[in-house]
């Protein structure tokens, strides 16, 4: 048996994966490499699409950028090592390549809970104080609260982090995942007190950072909701709801992931289906908020059937395909 220590020059750790799933490796590489090329590809409509058209050059469409390269990151943590073991001999990962995926995970997961509640704070100012939002909310604003949200988010796993790092782990620890989430890291440990108080205190911070936006983000809707009910108009609240209808998606999609992911941590489920879960709700998310953002704004639609699709395809014009 090998012998534990806390030194990290030649250990690497071993992502067991999906023994279950061992039959479908090929059918699973093939599905997810097509949703990871949607999601990149949708992104990058998106990204393109407000960059390009000036009628989208306002608030929230500078945040609306922020969530699709988020997205593209945080899917570029997990989904190609995924990818690798489903064609195989990719299991093994180096010591600092584990922490680093594992920094890069939690930080952007992070980082997307802190960028909605700033959504929700933009949202919160055009709808209730409409007169001042253009003054208070400005080019420069927008930016500091977008780089806050990203710094915080970024540096809140570094202690977490570098603490599990010093844990005592076997020269090839095997972790029973398919990319270095922390509590499975934190498993595969040694055990002993460390170990164990890692494990509370992950899960602690985990709460704390999606508890207190979801907060923030319940409070502004709170008051908008106030707000858009005092219109007289039906059409005008109507207008008002449908405006904020994809963001509202977007958060019931990252939460709802948050909690499956914990629940199937919880439930005395196989660890098999736990990792598959988890993989699926991580690439499944960003790929229903491409669709949310497409689909369900009034204001992207357009700019993308106008940008994109009418010069890709000319003939579409003509036949009104796109709507």
């Amino acid at each position: 048996m090998e012998s534990c220590s806390s030194n990290a020059s030649t250990k690497v750790f071993f992502l067991v994966g999906f023994p279950a799933f061992q039959d479908f490796q090929t059918p699973l590489f093939v599905v997810f490499l097509l949703f990871y090329l949607l999601i990149l590809v949708g992104k990058a409509v998106i990204i393109t699409v407000v960059v390009v058209d000036h009628t989208l050059h306002k608030p929230m469409y500078f945040f609306l950028i922020n969530l699709p390269v988020l997205d593209v990151l945080f899917t570029a943590t997990t989904i190609p090592k995924t990818l690798a073991m489903f064609l195989g001999n990719a299991e093994t990962i180096s010591f600092w390549g584990c922490f680093l995926q594992m920094y890069s995970f939690h930080g952007l997961t992070v980082t997307e809970a802190l960028l909605l509640a700033v959504v929700a704070y933009d949202r919160y100012e055009a709808i209730c104080n409409p007169l001042c939002c253009p003054a208070k909310m400005t080019r420069r604003v927008n930016i500091q609260l977008a780089a806050s949200a990203w710094i915080t988010a970024l540096l809140i796993p570094v202690p977490i982090i570098t603490q599990t790092s010093q844990l005592a782990y076997r020269d090839t620890t095997r972790v029973h995942h398919c990319f270095c989430d922390h509590l499975a890291v934190v498993q595969a440990a040694c055990l002993d007190f460390s170990a164990d108080f890692q494990t509370f205190l992950g899960f602690s911070i985990a709460m704390t950072v999606s508890v207190i936006p979801l907060l923030l983000v319940t409070l502004s809707y709170v008051h908008i909701i106030l707000s858009i009910l005092k219109i007289n108009s039906k059409e005008g609240r109507m207008k008002a709801f449908s405006t904020r209808t994809s963001h509202l998606l977007v958060v019931g999609t990252y939460y709802s992931s948050i909690a499956v992911a914990y629940m199937s941590y919880r439930a005395d489920i196989p660890v098999d289906v736990h990792v598959m879960s988890n993989v699926v709700f991580s690439i499944l998310t960003p790929l229903l908020n491409t669709i949310i953002y497409t689909l369900q704004n009034k204001e992207v639609k357009p700019a993308v059937k106008k940008s994109i699709f009418l010069k890709i395809f000319p003939l579409s014009k003509k036949f009104n395909l796109f709507g």
